[in-house]
């Protein structure tokens, strides 16, 4: 390790100029599905969608603690230019139990949807890795035929015959269910 004031013999790699060309394009095509999604969303999802943002928010919060405390002050007695109009505060337990089931109904839809865009996202992924190892295959099959052609030795490998066949994911499916039976 060189010593302070003293400089390297070596200099750090090069730093790409930008992303890949590929997965460049890959972001690109992934923000304009999700912008296409979003514009193709029905009125009742755009509403469930603004609700869940707004209160998930911290200004949801300040507003709540606002009325909460100006509520309470009132009908506690504390703001004496105002009249007292819920002293038993059941006006406001019955409002806030009716806003938490609005609430919990606008976070399930929420859930739904992240879990809808979840399975899709994990649908895409399991297709993407299928065609990979289906190349990857092709390629262990090409690469041993040109080390037969070669005569290098790895060729021999007794693992090399079980990689050159390709996954069944149906198959892979079952033994992972039957596992769970046990």
């Amino acid at each position: 390790m060189p010593q302070a004031g003293t400089t390297s013999p070596t200099l750090p790699p090069p730093q790409p100029d930008g992303l890949n060309p590929a997965l460049a394009r890959n972001i690109e095509a992934l923000r304009e599905r999700r912008r296409r999604d979003q514009e193709q969303a029905g009125l009742q999802t755009k509403l469930a969608g603004a609700v869940t943002a707004f209160t998930g928010s911290m200004t949801f919060v300040y507003v709540h603690l606002v009325i909460l405390f100006g509520w309470i002050g009132v009908n506690a007695g504390f703001v004496h230019a105002l009249p007292r109009f819920d002293p038993t505060f059941v006006i406001l337990a019955t409002a806030a139990s009716v806003e938490a089931i609005f609430l919990s109904t606008f976070v399930l839809i929420s859930q739904n949807r992240a879990a809808e865009a979840a399975d899709r996202r994990a649908d895409l992924d399991l297709q993407i890795n299928l065609l990979s190892e289906h190349e990857v295959t092709r390629l262990i099959t090409l690469t041993a035929e040109i080390a037969k052609k070669l005569g290098v030795g790895d060729r021999l490998d007794p693992a090399l015959k079980e990689l050159q066949r390709d996954v069944a994911p149906e198959a892979v499916l079952d033994e992972l269910e039957d596992g769970q039976e046990r």
